[in-house]
């Protein structure tokens, strides 16, 4: 524990009972969780095996697992869990599938296969928000640990029964296709946790000690199974932090922090208010922010770092404007400090406000990485491969089976399969089971019926391979024998767009892990975590991304635009009451700034055709004066600073002409 503060030692050295862990922004949280890993071990007081720390992304669990790697060498972190919240239901639901009703090899639907079942579901022509709205309050009542009979019977609105009657239809499908969704990775474990001692006594044998990291971003059914598997005697540690709680809207409770309390009389809370990260001049900016919500256990962050530059704050003409001041100054300071493009992040509220970001930087020629965009794993090709992969492991999985019989195009159209489907209905099987029936094939027309008959051998050829070589060869092999990677060729006009999206499949089977013979219900479990994994880091490019996005990460110079009143705060969160979680989202922009901080907003900008006038961020008032710099309001700093840029300017053109 060599470095350690007091209040982190204390934290890692308390394991006789439920501790909560209030760790400011840069506080140094994890290591504190990988020091007390290593303290479990290294004192006896619980094996490896039997403890497990729980994280909100796989990036994270990744992390935190290399940490702890090279922190207990050896075998003695053998059988240690590290992982998120949704993997560890994951791996509960195929231990205890059998008491919950799935079969072995089910499959996890991801949203776009949620999104078509209940679309299906619904009337023919039902415009897409009742879809979109639909699948929320589905979601909703799962993230609080509903079943659909409980959703049902807490309904008050005709809005909220409809779609706790969609939710009882769309649950029904899934069983039939053998399937869970993402959210019942959490509530059926749960589910089957609150209702049942012996599994109950079992996984509290099982998993000994709990960490929790992010504590603050559980929702109602995370928080349930935490308490589950803790048990009365509250053997965990929960890390959060109450001020970075911004993800009410999906289902977050801050409150649970303060429900520990009550759950756990016994509940020890220790303070980590030392931030190794960030200016003292931005710390006492985010104390004097956050300050104005209201706080169970309040506190002060503070740094042994210098004062740093004042706060910069410009006021614009209006988005374009502001675009162009935020590049320039970026490339301005990477030629001053020889600073690489990776230091610099840009923030905002929304994703639309990137697009005039995007095009200030480029005719800078300063590159950049936005993150956001489409991801690896929503690629068309890619999710082609995937359904492939999902039906060979699961053969119930009507989802995977369309996408997978028509990718490639073959000689199955949409009457072929409507044909097949009502055949299945009435024979209560699947669609791929059905297809596997010499009587249904001799239902079809010859020409169909002879591609259905081609594309049921390839699957039962390739489920046979799964038995014997790893997810990452097999990758390899379906996409020749499946015909995607001829599709492909087909489809591309030249070479290089054909390379790209071949070296996306052979970048997809390097997602897998696991060995040879790992089987299709090990190939199931991989593509349930490999749907929700995270987007691989960018190169030396500047950041852009969302407050939202940002949490977690840290950055030399940081730039949050769009610093309005409407918009940070926005106003759909001032209509709904929830300013106090706009102020943490602020609060959160404002921690991640390392060493500089800009704070930027419009006076203007064009809605509908008209000019509207724009107010200032009321969270910018919010900030202690004397650490601000206010576009002229400090006339000698304004001038020095322009001097200094007209120098910087004419040296590089005396360099360029010199050259």
């Amino acid at each position: 524990m060599h470095g350690l503060n007091p209040p982190q030692r204390a934290a890692v050295l308390h394991t006789d009972g439920p501790l909560l862990v209030l760790a400011g922004a840069g506080s140094g949280k994890t290591r504190v969780i990988v020091e007390k890993i290593a303290h479990l071990i290294a004192s006896g007081r619980m094996p490896a095996k039997r403890i497990a720390a729980i994280t909100f992304t796989n990036k994270s669990a990744k992390e935190m697992r290399e940490r702890v790697a090279k922190r207990i060498r050896g075998d003695a972190a053998d059988g240690l869990t590290i992982c998120t919240f949704h993997a560890l239901g994951l791996k509960f639901l195929q231990i205890e599938h059998a008491k919950l009703g799935l079969r072995r090899g089910f499959s996890v639907f991801d949203s776009d296969d949620s999104n078509a079942q209940i679309k299906d579901l619904l009337p023919a022509g039902t415009k897409p928000d009742v879809l979109d709205d639909m699948r929320n309050l589905i979601s909703r009542a799962k993230n609080a640990g509903l079943s659909p009979q409980q959703a049902l019977a807490q309904s008050r609105s005709p809005r909220e029964i409809e779609a706790a009657t969609m939710y009882e239809m769309y649950q029904a499908r899934l069983t039939t296709f053998n399937a869970v969704d993402f959210d019942d990775l959490i509530r059926l474990p749960v589910q089957l946790l609150e209702a049942d001692s012996e599994v109950q006594l079992a996984w509290r044998e099982r998993i000994g000690y709990l960490l929790v990291d992010e504590c603050q971003d559980t929702n109602d059914a995370q928080y349930r199974l935490l308490k589950a598997i803790a048990g009365p005697s509250g053997l965990f540690t929960c890390v959060g932090d109450d001020d970075q709680s911004i993800y009410a809207w999906r289902g977050a409770n801050p409150d649970n922090l303060l429900e520990l309390g009550k759950d756990y009389p016994s509940l020890q809370i220790v303070k980590l208010e030392q931030n190794y990260r960030c200016s003292n001049r931005v710390l006492r900016a985010a104390n004097a922010l956050i300050a104005n919500n209201p706080h169970e256990h309040p506190k002060t962050l503070w740094s042994d770092q210098a004062d740093g530059e004042r706060i910069r704050v410009w006021e614009c003409r209006d988005s374009a404007h502001e675009a162009e001041k935020v590049a320039s100054e970026i490339q301005f300071l990477a030629q001053k400090n020889e600073a690489p493009w990776m230091d610099f992040c840009i923030l905002f509220r929304g994703n639309h406000q990137s697009r005039v970001l995007e095009k200030a930087l480029q005719l800078l020629r300063v590159p950049y990485h936005l993150s956001g965009g489409t991801a690896f794993l929503e690629r068309h090709e890619v999710k082609d491969a995937l359904s492939w992969l999902r039906l060979i492991a699961n053969p119930d999985d009507d989802a995977a089976f369309l996408r997978a019989v028509t990718s490639p195009k073959r000689e199955i159209g949409a009457t072929t399969l409507a044909k097949l489907a009502e055949m299945a209905q009435h024979a209560h099987l699947p669609m791929s089971r059905m297809a596997e029936s010499i009587n249904a094939i001799k239902q079809l027309t010859p020409r169909a019926g002879n591609a259905l008959d081609g594309f049921v051998q390839i699957v039962r050829s390739l489920r046979e391979e799964a038995q014997r070589i790893s997810p990452a060869e097999l990758v390899d092999v379906l996409a020749e024998r499946s015909g995607l990677l001829a599709s492909i060729r087909a489809q591309c006009k030249d070479e290089a767009s054909y390379q790209r999206r071949k070296e996306n499949l052979a970048e997809l089977s390097g997602w897998f892990d696991g060995g040879k013979g790992s089987g299709p219900g090990e190939l199931a479990a991989q593509l349930a975590l490999l749907s929700h994994a995270d987007k691989g880091e960018a190169g030396n490019q500047v950041r852009l991304m969302s407050l939202h996005a940002a949490k977690g990460l840290e950055y030399r110079y940081v730039f949050i635009v769009g610093v309005e009143d409407g918009n940070l705060p926005h106003d759909a969160s001032l209509d709904e009451g929830r300013l106090d979680e706009e102020r943490r989202l602020m609060y959160v922009g404002i921690t991640r700034a390392k060493e500089a901080l800009y704070l930027s907003h419009s006076r203007e900008t064009q809605r509908w055709g008209e000019r509207i006038r724009l107010k200032p961020s009321r969270f910018i008032d919010e900030l202690p004066a004397a650490e601000l710099q206010r576009d002229g309001a400090d006339p000698v700093a304004d001038a020095a600073r322009k001097h200094e840029r007209a120098t910087a300017g004419f040296a590089a053109i005396k360099a360029l002409l010199e050259g």
